[in-house]
């Protein structure tokens, strides 16, 4: 069977990734910094057992990543697909108020931990001589800037930046590298943010537009993945022509995703 491994899919889109690849007949192994997060998540899809493993892994720790990886090809052999998901959102602080420790916590767990998964996973393939790595793109990617979403914006960018420029150094190799690009999910951070943002009713309307849960946003990457995408590929949800369409048609087509009776995930924007 083909095997994916899913940094941060403890809960959230991870999670939501993980089910939909072991629908689809993938042994899939989970990984987050909290052992018993980790555990619920893996007693959630019970119903797959023997095709799940699930490792705890601090992605800010190379060593860690390395164990991953070791993991995963102990439990499966070979891995067919790597998706650096772990991720987490900044405090809704402008930049000269948020402490040096959350600065050294989003920069490491949203690029740092990229990169050093990106060269675990890079390596370990080339052994094998195949697989794909993606890489999760999010609010700053496309170079949008927004007040208290600096430093987390900053770590996007440079994340999509590595990641096309990792997928023109992998173009002669038998490695494909590529972006997801899930969009805007409700999340436990857009649903309690006060903050700088201070507009709760505009950001409600606006997600409301343009949001999606992440079981949507999953069903849609993971088949996208599936199907074998080519090298440099950018996997993305919310289109621009998508957004287009949903703000010409919101006036008559009512959504409200906050009332939806599944509570709220702390992803993608928190999934570490």
């Amino acid at each position: 069977m083909p095997c994916v491994v899913i940094t941060g899919s403890s809960r959230g889109l991870g999670f939501a990734m993980a089910e939909r690849f072991l629908r689809a007949g993938y042994d899939v192994t989970l990984s987050g910094r909290s052992e018993d997060t980790l555990l619920t998540a893996a007693n959630r899809l019970g119903t797959y057992k023997g095709h799940i493993l699930a490792v705890v892994c601090d992605v800010r720790d190379r060593r860690d990543v390395i164990r991953l990886w070791e993991s995963a090809v102990e439990g499966f052999g070979t891995i067919d697909i790597w998706i650096n998901n772990a991720g987490i959102n900044q405090p809704d602080l402008h930049l000269w108020d948020i402490s040096p420790e959350d600065v050294d916590h989003v920069v490491e767990t949203n690029l740092l931990a990229t990169i050093y998964g990106s060269q675990v996973a890079m390596q370990g393939m080339l052994r094998q001589k195949k697989g794909y790595i993606f890489n999760m793109e999010g609010f700053g990617s496309n170079e949008m800037q927004q007040a208290g979403l600096n430093l987390y914006g900053t770590t996007k960018r440079a994340l999509t930046y590595f990641t096309t420029a990792l997928a023109k150094e992998a173009k002669d190799t038998p490695v494909k590298v590529g972006l997801l690009s899930p969009g805007m999910m409700v999340t436990d951070f857009i649903t309690q943010t006060e903050g700088i943002i201070n507009d709760p009713e505009k950001s409600r309307k606006i997600f409301n537009i343009l949001g999606d849960k992440p079981e949507t946003v999953a069903d849609f990457l993971v088949s996208k993945m599936i199907a074998g995408p080519k090298n440099g590929a950018r996997i993305a949800w919310l289109t621009k022509s998508k957004a287009t369409y949903r703000f010409m048609t919101a006036g008559f087509r009512k959504r409200d995703l906050f009332t939806d009776s599944s509570p709220a995930q702390p992803t993608h924007d928190a999934h570490s």
